[in-house]
């Protein structure tokens, strides 16, 4: 039988009778074993990560197949990658158990479903240039289970992110990451120490797929979208750090002309 490490019971008892001071301290304490948790999996994140970027560079995408509070957080994660890489959003996608557009709902109910997730992803055109990751805090959730399972028959890739070893989702996976963070500070909350955790990969993820897709010069968001005058006047300043331009008005009338800070240098060929 599967260990349910999220399950656990809480290593804090009787919390109702413990300070603000208390609670927040042990909150915080536990929340310091997550990095050191990450740590342990970097291989297999970076393993991801790598088929990831194979697979966007052949044409294919990054699925993510999730529910719950984690399923919740990776399309947290994916709404933010146009603008603030101008990345295609057809790249990245969340199929969510109860659907993205009802995100607020958090449909818990949905999980067991084991027919709308290979629906979904049936609709979106799923294919063996793709690769769909099974987000699930416990490793059991039948929503992800399922479409892992039919994706591997169709010989689709897979990964998944998981909080306990040996999971029935990771064994459908190629590519798995089962990072255990240990019990949780409110039994089975896992919107805490696993959520987190999911949430800095989904980061580690998009992030450095991004830097490898060549949207990043130096450290800089040289395809961030001009969403707002905050954003522009930092594209500004940006393009002006990156090229020889001096004069703020000549850098943003060129920006707005190219749309994006790495459009515009590529555009003045070598001019600036």
């Amino acid at each position: 039988m599967q260990t349910r490490i999220t399950e656990q019971p809480s290593a804090y008892r009787h919390l109702e009778t413990k300070s603000v001071q208390e609670i927040t301290r042990y909150i915080n304490t536990e929340d310091k074993k997550i990095a050191l948790a990450i740590e342990l999996v970097l291989p297999q994140i970076n393993a991801l990560i790598e088929i990831i970027v194979t697979k966007i560079k052949n044409g294919g995408r990054l699925f993510y197949v999730g529910a719950g509070s984690s399923g919740r957080l990776s399309v947290l994660d994916v709404i933010e990658l146009p603008t603030t890489y101008g990345a295609d959003p057809e790249l990245f996608q969340v199929i969510l158990a109860g659907g993205v557009d009802r995100l607020a709902e958090a449909r818990e109910e949905m999980e067991d479903d084991k027919n709308e997730a290979w629906e979904q992803l049936l609709k979106k055109g799923i294919s063996q240039k793709d690769l769909v990751v099974g987000i699930s805090a416990s490793g059991t959730t039948p929503f992800v289970l399922a479409a892992l399972s039919k994706c591997r028959n169709e010989g689709i890739d897979t990964g998944c992110i998981v909080s306990n070893p040996g999971s029935l989702i990771a064994a459908q996976a190629l590519y798995p990451v089962e990072v255990i963070t240990g019990p949780e500070f409110i039994t089975g909350s896992t919107r805490m120490k696993c959520g987190t955790a999911h949430k800095m990969i989904f980061d580690m993820i998009s992030t450095t797929t991004m830097i490898r897709l060549g949207r990043i010069i130096d450290n800089q968001m040289v395809n961030v979208k001009l969403i707002n005058e905050k954003i522009t006047d930092r594209a500004v300043k940006m393009l002006m750090g990156l090229s020889n331009i001096n004069d703020y008005d000549t850098a943003k009338e060129l920006l707005f002309q190219h749309g994006s800070v790495q459009n515009a240098l590529t555009s003045s060929n070598g001019k600036y």
